[in-house]
């Protein structure tokens, strides 16, 4: 049986790795409901709240390409179980908060296990079943959080509304080990288990070469940028439009809108990266979201608000979506996992800086409007560089012939 049936084993592993996601999305998705219950019980500034996820940010950022070279070595089964786990029982500790060290301890703690539940790891898994299909299986899994955008904002809310904050996380807590741990135990593996418990060894360069190549840091440059404003707008989407006089459950639903722009981008670029050339695709999403990011000055209803929040969401989706496929393409599934994850980390730095940064604006001047069209001209000028990336089959036929070439100046990747 192969990729192109329905029945293929492949897609039974890449679907419970998109509901895997789902359930480590709540780290991002529902962070956005808690902001004003916080600031409005503890009488923090929403740059201290927000500051929290800037810290789990960075975390991530130092932690998945550690788990990243784990992934390679030992292969992902044996690290998304005890992750997972450690995820519900860090929601649950968020129920006890009292004070700002605690709300940064426990967030730097969800940071180095959610570092093993990113979509490096997944992907890793993923790859490894498909090749002609590999766009789409990628799609299926970063999907999940797509979804997570649409249903864990109303999701949130509306639990903090019935019982509370504390013990809304309680509730999150809980559903990730009774839910998301035995769906990991039981259907995610590696196409290699059945003769090995460690994965097969899988073709492309090497760590080292991958490092050296203009294209793996431009690629980790146009994820960062992405990912500072996507994030930022994504965490205080809400309190933004809550500002300007749209009711917290109209807010909650308007955030829901990016994530069904995120979940439509990232299954039309699963689709599209499977027959036209990625770079492009990944311009044409990064246009969307600056396009989206523009609109969002002057949102000022929940009908303005979700036309914006919907393409910022459809870009966001696709270039979450696309990055991988990219990494895979152009290097192989050698070092996946580790390049990956580093140009993750680029990601996971951004969101700790897109956060803070609109949150300072927002304390500084009452508003987020003076940021925002320059976020938009950021991205604009930044996915240009997708301009710059060669074919893959160009790429592959100069690493060949440098091969072959001593001193050739192609014998790295350019």
């Amino acid at each position: 049986m192969n990729e192109q049936d329905i029945r293929y084993e492949g897609w039974r592993v890449a679907g419970a790795s998109g509901a895997a996601q789902f359930f480590s999305s709540f780290l991002v998705y529902s962070f956005a409901m808690f902001v004003t219950p916080l600031t409005t019980e503890f009488q923090w500034s929403r740059e201290l709240v927000a500051s929290a996820f800037g810290i789990m940010s960075i975390t991530v950022a130092v932690a998945a390409p550690m788990f990243g070279y784990v992934f390679d070595r030992v292969g992902v089964r044996r690290v998304l179980l005890p992750c997972m786990v450690a995820l519900g029982m860090g929601f649950m500790a968020l129920s006890r908060l009292s004070s700002p060290w605690q709300l940064s301890a426990i967030y730097i703690f969800l940071g180095v296990v959610g570092s093993g539940l990113v979509p490096t790891g997944y992907a890793r898994v993923v790859s490894g079943w498909f090749d002609t299909r590999r766009g789409t299986a990628i799609a299926i899994i970063i999907s999940g959080t797509a979804i997570a955008a649409v249903v864990q904002p109303p999701l949130t809310q509306a639990l903090i509304d019935a019982v509370g904050w504390r013990l809304t996380y309680v509730v999150i807590g809980a559903a990730i080990l009774t839910i998301a741990c035995p769906i990991v135990a039981r259907s995610i593996r590696e196409r290699a288990d059945a003769a090995s418990s460690r994965p097969k060894a899988a073709p492309g360069d090497s760590l080292g070469a991958g490092l050296r190549s203009r294209i793996f840091w431009t690629l980790c440059v146009v994820l960062f940028a992405s990912a500072l404003v996507t994030t930022g707008i994504t965490i205080h989407l809400a309190a933004l439009l809550a500002d300007r006089g749209v009711a917290a459950g109209s807010a909650a639903l308007v955030v829901s809108t990016m994530g069904v722009g995120s979940l439509a981008g990232r299954l039309a670029t699963g689709w599209l990266v499977d027959r036209f050339f990625a770079p492009r695709v990944s311009l044409g999403m990064l246009l969307l979201t600056a396009l989206g990011t523009y609109l969002l000055t002057d949102a000022d209803s929940p009908a303005s608000g979700a036309v914006a929040a919907m393409l910022i969401g459809f870009g966001m989706g696709g270039e979450y979506d696309v990055t991988p496929y990219m990494v895979s393409r152009y290097f192989g599934l050698r070092a996946f996992a580790t390049l990956y994850s580093i140009a993750f980390s680029a990601a996971a730095a951004a969101g700790a800086v897109g956060p803070v940064l609109l949150a300072r604006t927002f304390d500084d001047t009452g508003s987020y409007e003076s940021l925002l069209p320059k976020l938009a001209l950021f991205v604009v000028s930044v996915s240009v560089l997708m301009l710059t990336l060669p074919s893959y089959g160009l790429r592959i036929s100069t690493q060949r012939v440098a091969a072959h070439v001593p001193g050739s100046p192609g014998s790295s990747p350019q």
